[in-house]
């Protein structure tokens, strides 16, 4: 930054009360990561002292306490997605899954095909890696979404060929909680002969899923998503009908049945485990009370705000997530001037300049109102009087940040911000 460049000051003081007993800053930003649950954290903590075992030391008690840790917190893992425990693969997070789903299938089945099919608003970690096996012979077609940003399935049957090895496409998106059709998509690739990989980074443990059900090859799992620890997570690799092959992309000592070589993180695969399980138990109630929420914060905002906008379905999305544009504001700003709630711009920072979402703009968002989005994330641990809260700091922040915007008294009395731009 130059020495003369214009530091943002922040707003004024908020004028909103906080309520009774709550605690501030507020964490709304659960997509981002969650806190690990106590429970979870209670069940790791011995792991790291009288359980520190390994758990490939198959000649001592130390090594079988371990191990038991480690296929307790598998089959935990397998029931929440329907699955076996010999097909729960451990690894550092959903980024390390995707790779290694994504490039161990295009090594594995090269000899098929070179085709792979994803969609434009994935997750950097599908995006970059299938971008990094364009560089190696490899095909990949990126289909659209629509304005809701759901995939057409008809492009998805027009996009499938006799070269097509894989299809990947997530469970939700990470930044406007929308729910793809996967039973569908896996219908699909199935009667094709095609492997099915979905990133439920964000699905996982806060929607019902089902890997034989909805036709699930590949899913990859994150830990800190869901309440457990971070560093950890999990790839779901299917055995029989059919059985899936992957290449490795480690070599080692062959762990998790030489897929994925490396020393088993016991404290963090039983925290990841517990989480399923609590995930599990807790899912039918937890959804409907964080969809609740999430409503509440939604009409509270829409019902004292103009020039509001929901980004992605409302219909198909995860309970806690809502991602808003606000015109005539900049994200950014709203952001600055709300230092006491953790939230998330839809713009991501690269290099030196601020790039509007890719996600947004593949919905069709101008950039306006793509540099004006926020994502609430709302988890397990948020109240009522926080929502109500963070909906009164929004409103007072947009509110104030609007008598600041010449754009915004233009827009009131008729005129487009278009046409001031022209006459500009």
């Amino acid at each position: 930054m130059s020495s003369d460049a214009k530091i943002p000051q922040p707003l004024p003081a908020t004028r909103v009360r906080t309520p009774e007993g709550t605690k501030l800053p507020i964490y709304m930003d659960n997509h981002a990561t969650t806190p690990v649950d106590p429970r979870v954290l209670e069940e790791m903590l011995p792991y790291f002292k009288e359980k520190f075992g390994n758990a490939a030391s198959r000649n001592h008690s130390f090594g079988w306490v371990a191990e038991e840790g480690v296929e307790t917190a598998r089959a935990r893992i397998a029931k929440l997605i329907g699955a076996t425990t010999k097909e729960i693969i451990f690894t550092s997070g959903a980024t390390e899954s995707d790779n290694l789903a994504i490039k161990g299938v295009a090594e594995a089945h090269r000899e098929k095909g070179n085709h792979i099919i994803t969609a434009v608003t994935e997750h950097k970690a599908v995006l970059d890696t299938c971008k990094r096996l364009e560089k190696y012979v490899f095909r990949v077609t990126y289909l659209p979404v629509q304005k809701d940003g759901l995939i057409d399935l008809d492009d998805l049957k027009r996009a499938l060929d006799d070269k097509t090895i894989l299809v990947t496409i997530m469970a939700a998106n990470n930044e406007i909680g929308v729910l793809q059709p996967i039973a569908e998509i896996g219908r699909l690739c199935r009667e094709r002969g095609v492997i099915f990989h979905s990133d439920a980074a964000q699905a996982a443990g806060k929607i019902p899923i089902d890997v034989n059900k909805q036709n699930i090859d590949l899913m990859s799992i994150s830990g800190h998503k869901m309440y457990g620890p971070k560093g950890m997570g999990a790839l779901y690799m299917r055995r029989k009908n059919p059985r899936v092959q992957l290449s490795p992309m480690i070599d080692g000592g062959g762990h998790e049945r030489g897929v994925r070589s490396g020393t088993l993180n016991v404290p963090g695969i039983v925290g990841l485990g517990k989480a399923c399980a609590i995930a599990q138990e807790e899912m039918p109630t937890e959804s409907i009370r964080q969809a609740g929420l999430r409503d509440r914060l939604r009409d509270r905002i829409m019902g004292k705000l103009d020039e509001v906008y929901i980004n992605g379905s409302m219909e198909r999305r995860l309970p806690g997530n809502l991602n808003m544009s606000f015109a005539y504001v900049e994200s950014e700003s709203l952001l600055m001037g709300m230092n006491d709630v953790a939230l998330s711009s839809g713009s991501a920072c690269t290099s030196a300049t601020i790039q509007p979402s890719y996600v947004l703009q593949a919905l069709g968002a101008g950039d306006d109102l793509a540099h004006s989005s926020i994502r609430f994330g709302i988890g397990r641990f948020n109240t009522e009087a926080e929502v109500d809260y963070v909906a009164d700091r929004v409103i007072e922040t947009v509110e104030r940040l609007r008598d600041l915007s010449p754009l915004y008294d233009v827009a009131k009395e008729g005129v487009s911000s278009k046409d001031v731009k022209r006459a500009g």
